[in-house]
């Protein structure tokens, strides 16, 4: 999402680079690039001038170290800043009460009622609790359908009542039976429309006073930019949430949400989401996006969700078999499906320090697995477990059965090679440190 900001910011310090200090006027001309920069990214103007201003300041009261350049200090300072404008600390979300209660607004086509499944999902496997999903949008059935499909997709109870038409009434009767049932979390998804408007402020307002949610979350598509900043405003005015949820963030938004929002209403970005599976939601950090911006990566968020999806005894089986030089094509379909778990492909390659840039103009798609996985699963059970089966024959049959052509077989047969001997040679480290031990 931030692909224009980072490239900018990264112009606008090379007006530094070789520069053996820091002086009033190369910081101020680099200053004032950096403002364009966040000002085309639509980050709001007052927002962007505070920023830049705070920025030249630090930068001009600092001795530069003879170890460190102008330019590093000024990156240094410019990532403080981003993760301080952002909030600073990551915010937990408020859980307190039996059951704790949130509550969720935002306008129609917000991504409120995906990321409602997100978070039962994220609270259910992280934090083992019970979650009940409420349908409140009793104007639209889509949206209670989709819930309903959601709850079913990742094994959460979801209450619909769709006789009841009050959404107040609904969302009592939904608390009660938590409370009946012993639920430790009820997320309440309320209606939205395309545009605010008094009937539905009128509506979550009444909502919220019945309910006294012990969290109220305020979602907003980033794609919106500026007019996301905006509607955030009049729904703090009205009904003073607790947090924002940034949805959309894989999307080629400029980022101004992200980098406007927390400075406007002065409320912390809670989660970020990307893309449609139930997995791709996380906390914001702060100071970690501000990596993300200035093309330094997450390599934390990035182990966290290979965690997240670890197997420890499907790892031990692998381990066993790469060891033994028995690793095949079902142990690579295998792996694949784990990394898939892990989210967005898009967003895990952004996570990578240097990958962005690395892969600029190259359009890297959740679609890139599809044509390996239509391979393996066009051979015989015995040419999955025994790759050295693959004749020209065999190739042919796979080809036509995979809708792939021979190049991409042989393609991906090199690759399958080159991960094989690749994982033998981290096996054998592992196994006998000592032979790799330099003396």
């Amino acid at each position: 999402m931030f692909d224009n900001l980072s490239e900018r910011l990264e112009r606008s310090f090379k007006i530094l680079k070789g520069e053996g200090r820091i002086t009033e006027i190369n910081v101020a001309e680099t200053v004032k690039d950096i403002r364009k920069a966040l000002l085309e990214a639509d980050v709001n103007f007052k927002t962007a001038k505070a920023f830049t201003d705070r920025v030249k300041e630090k930068a001009l009261g600092q001795q530069v170290l003879t170890a460190v350049r102008p330019g590093q200090l000024l990156v240094k300072i410019t990532h403080d800043e981003l993760a301080e404008l952002m909030g600073g600390e990551a915010v937990d979300i408020n859980l307190k009460g039996t059951p704790a209660v949130i509550l969720l607004s935002g306008l129609q086509g917000s991504g409120k009622t995906t990321f409602a499944g997100k978070l039962a999902s994220m609270l259910k496997t992280k934090r083992s609790k019970r979650v009940l999903l409420v349908a409140c949008d009793v104007y639209r059935p889509a949206a209670i359908e989709q819930l309903r499909v959601l709850g079913e997709q990742i094994g959460v109870d979801v209450f619909t009542e769709e006789t009841e038409q009050n959404p107040v009434r609904k969302a009592q009767k939904a608390i009660e039976r938590a409370r009946t049932f012993g639920y430790d979390v009820v997320i309440v998804d309320t209606a939205g429309r395309l545009a605010v408007d008094e009937q539905m402020m009128d509506e979550i307002e009444a909502i919220k006073n019945a309910i006294s949610p012990s969290e109220t979350l305020f979602v907003v598509d980033s794609m919106t930019g500026q007019d996301a900043v905006n509607t955030a405003k009049e729904f703090n005015d009205r009904i003073d949430f607790d947090g924002v949820v940034l949805t959309k963030l894989d999307g080629d938004a400029r980022g101004g949400a992200a980098l406007s929002i927390r400075s406007v209403v002065e409320k912390p970005i809670k989660f970020i989401s990307t893309g449609e599976k139930m997995e791709a939601l996380d906390v914001f950090h702060p100071a970690r996006m501000a990596d993300r911006i200035l093309g330094m990566g997450d390599v934390v968020s990035l182990v966290e969700r290979a965690q997240e999806q670890y197997d420890e005894q499907e790892a031990r089986r692998i381990s066993k078999r790469i060891a033994h030089n028995q690793f095949d094509f079902n142990d690579f379909l295998s792996q694949l499906q784990q990394i898939k778990k892990m989210g967005n492909i898009k967003d895990l390659v952004g996570m990578i320090p240097g990958m962005d840039r690395a892969l600029k103009g190259v359009e890297v798609s959740d679609d890139a697995f599809k044509p390996i996985e239509a391979i393996i699963n066009s051979m015989t059970p015995e040419e999955r477990s025994n790759p050295q089966l693959l004749n020209g024959s065999r190739k042919q049959r796979i080809a036509k059965g995979s809708g792939t052509s021979i190049v991409e077989i042989n393609r991906f047969l090199k690759q399958f090679e080159q991960t094989s001997k690749m994982m033998r040679a981290v096996s054998k480290q592992q196994l006998n440190p000592r032979k790799f031990h330099r003396r």
